[in-house]
């Protein structure tokens, strides 16, 4: 054991350095940089259904669907992570300090998984919730037909509810979603 050893604590311009250099994903937060884990095929199929199904309905509506490669940036808390979708509106607002980077996100898609589930839930939403241009969070269970939809409300409280089948319609955007499709074909074949 190393007694006094110093642990490297990066700036978000080290991190940014990394990121184009490196072959995976990292997120960024408090000078630490931190790998982020491999998908299923059933993480992967289900982020590739939501982006389609978002994507297909927001077509001319002034609101645009990304996958897991855009980067977004907590600016307030520092937070800089790839969510599985991304739902920007109207003109994109860019990280002052990384011209890749968004900062003004209206909807958040986690699928989780049984590594990130409860930091997904947890500390991850409330970096999310610090979003001023943030109205939805959508939690995506990736073993059972479960949506959990945090919402911010006019008066700017967050509030939870959750779709299990049926039809999920988002109030940020002109969108439903309908569970089974969300989850078409995968948890059948997982």
């Amino acid at each position: 054991m190393v007694s006094g050893a110093r642990h490297h604590r990066y700036t978000y311009q080290e991190y940014l350095a990394f990121e184009r250099s490196a072959n995976v994903r990292h997120e960024f937060f408090d000078g630490e940089i931190y790998a982020m884990a491999g998908g299923t095929p059933t993480h992967a199929a289900i982020s590739a259904n939501l982006t389609t199904l978002l994507g297909s309905q927001l077509r001319g509506k002034g609101c645009q669907a990304y996958t897991s490669d855009l980067r977004i940036r907590v600016l307030e808390t520092g937070l800089a992570t790839y969510p599985d979708v991304t739902v920007v509106c109207g003109r994109r607002e860019i990280d002052p300090e990384d011209r890749n980077t968004v900062t003004n996100p209206v909807i958040l898609v986690e699928v989780l998984s049984p590594s990130s589930a409860v930091y997904d839930r947890g500390e991850k939403l409330e970096h999310y919730k610090r979003i001023s241009s943030l109205r939805e969070v959508l939690l995506v269970a990736h073993d059972e037909r479960l949506i959990e939809v945090w919402r911010r409300g006019e008066d700017g409280a967050w509030s939870r509810s959750e779709a299990r089948r049926g039809n999920l319609t988002l109030t940020s955007v002109p969108c439903t979603l309908e569970v089974d499709e969300v989850y078409r074909d995968e948890l059948a074949s997982g």
